[in-house]
């Protein structure tokens, strides 16, 4: 029996599926989290073969001893996973420091998790980029100014979705930015006015995909967030021909193997320097599932089972599952203090047939995604367009 550890196997919520399905394919599942063992779901503690609880999942050291632990009782580390951005680092320190020879080891986490570095293997499977500088002094910032014009944006280079990103518009908006912002490295590039574009899939070892999908988001989450905005986005009926080739092109320059991704691309909605409205180029890759709620709409969106496929990639290296009917499923995140037009009973009275959850948003997401989501699934565009003007529509 193989060994996988799987960290933070609880949270989100939905990536206990993983674990089930990893169970049913006859892996024996670790689990390390911080979470009280008596607080996980009744489905989670059947699907963990043993469950070691840590104060924080911060704390190396402590994550490391559960890893010894697990070693010494059962044997080689097979497999280490969380399936999460934050914990990507982890993951890779982790499986160098045990030699689990499946995943990203650190030596590799540079140019998967560096917005600056992304660039270069962008480039290198015939995306085009976004042009950039490093955010260090006034003079340097003024400079690339200078040269690609304002507005411009500055994020970390090795952050986490829209999370400390900033549309800088004027110079006294840039001098605050430095005089504010220094704590960690951070990238200026040049504005792109586009909506997002992903790339979803799961890849097997030969860094070939054995699932492909995607969504659309059109408004940035750094408005969103910073705007304090609705989120809406959506996985598309069927997977854009350009944004597939461009993502399996995207896999094979980062070198990607037997990992579930979500390549971000954006489409130009306007004529500019990097190029021609509707062209897709680079914003960042993410080695891991789309966040949050995601990995539950690419089902719906594609009536299948990703959780399933991805645990059979792992232990296959293939999977049986198929794809049934196609839908656009659309997700609209609202905030807890707007007061909008059409109550939650209104959308429910209209909307039943296609709505497929309604819930709360984990703190940690609430941010990017609001506190309150309505996920839908839709035969046709202008229906999803129908019901985002519902739930947007404020007194």
């Amino acid at each position: 029996m193989k060994n996988f550890v799987f960290v933070s196997p609880n949270f989100p919520a939905n990536y206990q599926n993983f674990c089930r399905e990893l169970k049913n394919n006859g892996f024996r599942v670790l689990g390390i989290g911080d979470c009280p063992y008596d607080n996980l779901t009744a489905e989670l503690k059947s699907s963990l073969y043993e469950y070691y609880k840590v104060s924080s999942l911060e704390n190396y050291d402590e994550v490391y001893r559960a890893v010894a632990f697990f070693a010494f009782k059962y044997g080689k580390i097979d497999y280490l996973e969380s399936n999460n951005e934050y914990w990507l680092e982890r993951d890779a320190a982790l499986r160098t420091d045990f030699n689990i020879e499946t995943g990203f080891h650190t030596k590799d986490i540079k140019r998967v998790k560096y917005k600056s570095e992304m660039k270069k293997y962008y480039k290198k499977a015939g995306v085009k980029v976004a042009r950039h500088c490093m955010a260090k002094s006034l003079s340097g910032c003024k400079k690339f100014i200078d040269k690609v014009g304002y507005p411009v944006i500055v994020k970390p280079d090795n952050g986490v979705g829209a999370n400390d990103t900033h549309k800088i518009s004027n110079e006294t908006e840039l001098k605050q930015f430095l005089k504010n912002k220094l704590p960690v490295s951070y990238i200026m590039e040049e504005f792109i006015d586009a909506e997002v574009n992903s790339y979803d899939a799961v890849i097997d070892s030969f860094g070939n995909p054995v699932f492909e999908s995607g969504n659309v988001t059109p408004k940035s989450l750094m408005d969103v967030v910073n705007d304090n905005g609705e989120c809406m986005f959506y996985i598309v009926n069927e997977l854009a021909p350009d944004v597939r080739s461009l993502g399996r092109k995207t896999v094979k320059a980062f070198g990607v193997k037997s990992r579930f991704v979500h390549f971000e691309f954006f489409r130009l909605l306007s004529d500019q320097h990097i190029g021609k409205k509707g062209e897709v180029v680079a914003l960042e890759v993410n080695m891991r599932p789309c966040g949050g709620i995601a990995p539950d709409m690419l089902n719906y969106a594609n009536s299948t089972d990703v959780y399933k496929i991805w645990a059979d990639m792992i232990a296959y290296d293939s999977t049986l599952i198929t794809e049934g009917e196609k839908y656009f499923c659309g997700f609209a995140g609202r905030r807890d203090n707007k007061e909008y037009y059409y109550s939650e009973q209104d959308i429910v009275d209209k909307w039943n047939k296609n709505l497929k959850a309604i819930g709360k948003v984990p703190n940690a997401l609430s941010g990017a995604m609001g506190n309150l989501m309505y996920i839908a699934n839709f035969k046709t565009k202008a229906e999803l367009d129908e019901f985002y003007g519902d739930m947007i529509k404020c007194k």
